[in-house]
């Protein structure tokens, strides 16, 4: 195989390459969970593509009258933050990995923590502006309806059903700048974006143990469903289970044995939250209720999946996980799912976007295990498509989650995707490998 690797220092140079029309996978930070940059070569040791580069390109942010964050170039969440709070504002989008780009987010339609109180990534994106297969600098705009196609109208129909989650099976198709979120950049490449920023406020950080969720799921049901009364109030409300701290070092664990909820609450209505959330719920033990610091909270949040990347790349294992959301009222649907999946005598975790009803389960099997647990996963996939559920709500599918994807989709949704890569990539150089060119 002919893997060739470039890097470009300034957008001519990306241009130039972009006019050879090469087949491409265009990267940033190698942050993303389903692509398991590690073995491309592997994978595709039959194909000749580049794997390019775009982590170098000159970077800028400006923060723009309207409150909205104008970002050029290879800009990082964590970027973003620290820029924005010395300017007394926010990010609204926090994913775990703070070193992730956010064009990269933008392509994948990435979300993270805040949106259970800001919404998804694609509803705070203003303005795209990307390089098209002649590496003409195009702009998308938020506000103008995207141009119509054939099939559209039986595309969002299908799309309907998952519009109250963070990601469908498939890319909303609504607006301009829809045409480049959660399309994985298979139609061109980022290069700049407009996003919306909220005041910075004064936040409590909580941390809330419970049992074990396999051994009585109770008080998590009954936290995930009065939540949902919140989402004014509280930024973020998520789960790491005690398996999960079993990756972190002894002295690091604050968790007792137990599963641990965390809660990001606007310090303004903290009082409110506390009366009418925590003082109500039937099981409430407050020497059980914690407050962290900011640093704390992070630290752990972003140390336990880092670790079981970490874990799979040492077994030499692509990862075994989920990334499903389901409604709230199908929340003990999802966790029944997982419960089977944590009697199969293979590690585990589970930890995520608990007010969201979105959970990663991750299996940490041994090599000899890996292919019993793929079948485990195809298992769950078939089963999801019995209940309403999103099964990649948020990481994109890239490359490990593409033999799953097909059986949520319709004629339209193949249709469509050819119709778009037509269109707007008539040379397929932009991530040929990736979900629009996969066959019915």
């Amino acid at each position: 195989m002919a893997l060739r690797k470039i890097r470009f220092k300034n957008i001519d140079e990306l241009k130039s390459h972009i006019k050879t029309h090469e087949p491409t996978f265009y990267y940033s930070s190698q942050t993303s969970t389903v692509i398991p940059y590690d073995k491309l070569e592997e994978i595709y040791q039959d194909e000749d593509f580049y794997l390019a580069d775009l982590s170098q390109l000159p970077s800028e942010m400006e923060l723009l009258d309207d409150g909205t964050l104008k970002i050029k170039g290879p800009v990082s969440w964590k970027d973003a933050r620290e820029y924005l709070q010395a300017k007394g504002r926010a990010i609204k989008t926090a994913p775990t990995e703070e070193l992730a780009l956010i064009s990269a987010g933008a392509a994948t339609s990435a979300t993270g923590e805040r949106c259970f109180h800001f919404g998804n990534l694609r509803s705070q994106i203003r303005e795209i502006t990307y390089l098209n297969s002649e590496a003409d600098t195009i702009v998308l705009n938020r506000d103008r309806p995207l141009n119509s196609f054939e099939g559209k109208d039986r595309y969002d129909q299908a799309f309907a059903k998952y519009s109250e989650f963070k990601n469908a099976p498939f890319p909303r198709l609504q607006n301009e700048t829809d045409l480049l979120i959660g399309t994985e950049g298979q139609l061109g490449v980022i290069t700049e974006l407009v996003i919306e920023t909220a005041p910075d406020q004064s936040v409590t950080h909580l941390f809330m143990l419970l049992p074990k969720w396999e051994e009585n799921d109770a008080p998590h049901l009954e936290v995930n469903k009065k939540i949902q009364h919140f989402r004014d109030s509280v930024i973020l409300c998520e789960l790491i289970d005690e398996n999960s701290f079993s990756f972190l070092p002894v002295e690091e664990r604050p968790n007792q044995g137990m599963d641990a909820i965390f809660f990001e609450v606007i310090a303004d209505k903290f009082e409110e939250f506390y009366e009418k959330f925590l003082l109500e719920l039937s099981f409430l033990n407050e020497e059980l209720i914690f407050e962290l610091t900011a640093s704390k909270f992070h630290h752990i949040r972003a140390s336990i999946p880092r670790a079981v990347f970490e874990e799979n790349s040492r077994m030499g294992v692509i990862k075994k996980g989920t990334d499903v959301q389901v409604e709230s009222q199908d929340f003990d649907k999802l966790l029944a799912i997982y419960r089977e999946f944590s009697k199969k005598g293979v590690r585990y975790n589970l930890f995520g976007h608990f007010g969201d009803s979105h959970l990663h389960f991750n299996f940490m099997p041994t090599k000899d295990k890996a292919d019993e647990c793929q079948k485990y996963l195809e298992q769950m996939y078939d089963e999801l498509l019995n209940i309403n559920a999103s099964p990649f709500a948020e990481h994109g599918i890239g490359v490990i989650k593409k033999p799953y994807i097909k059986n949520f989709w319709t004629e339209t949704q193949f249709k469509v995707f050819q119709t778009l890569k037509e269109k707007h990539d008539p040379h397929n150089q932009f991530f040929p490998q990736g979900y629009m060119n996969i066959k019915k």
